[in-house]
């Protein structure tokens, strides 16, 4: 289950880091070659960046591929310095500035959509755990599952306590591991205090909203993907019986038939749609359930023959190498 929705993850979200190089939903010059240019060389930049053999610099291909865009977008004209001008230099934060209230109507859909997102939390702590070398099965991984699904939580009730959105686990972080090979705690630790500080002052902040579509596309779209490699390398451990291949494929193409077609549910009530109308919902949904109904000894006479045919081809093979 987690291996599909891990790769649903990361291929329904190359759409968006795509779109965003090509300069985001609604933008006017979509697809300029002004925008192919910026969001192609930020995304090569980090390539090559990669691949140098100093280690520091390896470590640090996105925030270097991310900087020489904002450099690029300078030289193009695309930043506006009259809306960091405008921002405050420092601020702080006030719980429950708008209020306190409580209503079932909004309750209900949000905190199903919360079952949703723990769904897609569970594959990116999965991939996290795997890129990192840390195990993908047994105890201390159900423990840092729930870990994780719990901090979740706790992260949105901080959030709404201060007047902002709910918060949920990033896929692209995994690319950031995979990219930088660096996975420590600690890292986050300091990371996240750096973030804490700067969100006191909400001038840093409208210079990072600063960046252009193009410049965080051509980033996003890289980890995006290699967010969908890691799910790939989880289905490679997998025994691929012909039940195993039955899940796989019903889950990977349902949930790519939504995420390529988000009308196909148009007409289905509303219900239906929060539910499947979600890929990452739909491949896990579906993963599950066929793991459940189907006997666990179901297609082993088509393995078995599979398995005669291989090995019957195994001397012929051998002849012709």
């Amino acid at each position: 289950m987690t291996g599909c929705v891990i790769v649903t993850i990361g291929l329904s979200l190359t759409k968006v880091g795509l779109t965003d190089l090509a300069g985001g939903v609604g933008a006017e010059d979509f697809g300029s070659i002004q925008n192919l240019l910026l969001g192609g060389g930020v995304l090569v930049s980090v390539v090559l960046i990669s691949i140098v053999n100093n280690k520091v610099i390896r470590s640090s291909a996105i925030f270097i591929g991310l900087m020489l865009g904002l450099i690029a977008a300078i030289l193009m004209g695309r930043i506006d310095f009259s809306l960091v001008s405008d921002a405050p230099i420092f601020t702080l934060p006030v719980p429950f500035k708008f209020g306190f209230g409580f209503d079932w109507q909004a309750f209900i859909p949000i905190a199903f959509m919360y079952v949703i997102t723990s769904i897609e939390t569970s594959g990116d702590l999965t991939a996290t755990s795997m890129i990192s070398g840390e195990p993908i099965k047994g105890p201390l991984y159900e423990k840092r599952i729930k870990g994780g699904v719990l901090g979740d939580g706790v992260n949105s009730l901080i959030a709404a306590v201060f007047n902002t959105f709910p918060v949920t686990t990033f896929s692209q972080n995994n690319g950031v591991i995979q990219m930088t090979g660096i996975a420590s705690r600690y890292v986050g630790f300091y990371v996240g205090a750096i973030l804490f500080t700067m969100g006191l002052f909400p001038i840093l902040g409208a210079i990072f909203t600063q960046l252009p579509k193009p410049v965080v596309g051509g980033v996003t779209l890289l980890m995006f993907a290699t967010v969908a490699t890691a799910g790939i390398r989880i289905l490679s451990t997998v025994n691929f019986t012909h039940r195993n291949i039955l899940i796989i494929a019903t889950s990977l193409g349902l949930s790519m038939g939504v995420a390529f077609v988000p009308d196909v549910f148009a007409q289905a009530p509303q219900l239906f749609r929060n539910i499947f109308g979600s890929a990452v919902t739909m491949s896990g949904i579906v993963a599950i359930t066929l793991d459940m109904i189907l006997p666990k000894n179901y297609g082993v006479e088509f393995d078995t023959v599979e398995q005669h045919l291989d090995d019957g081809l195994k001397p012929l093979r051998q002849k012709a190498s």
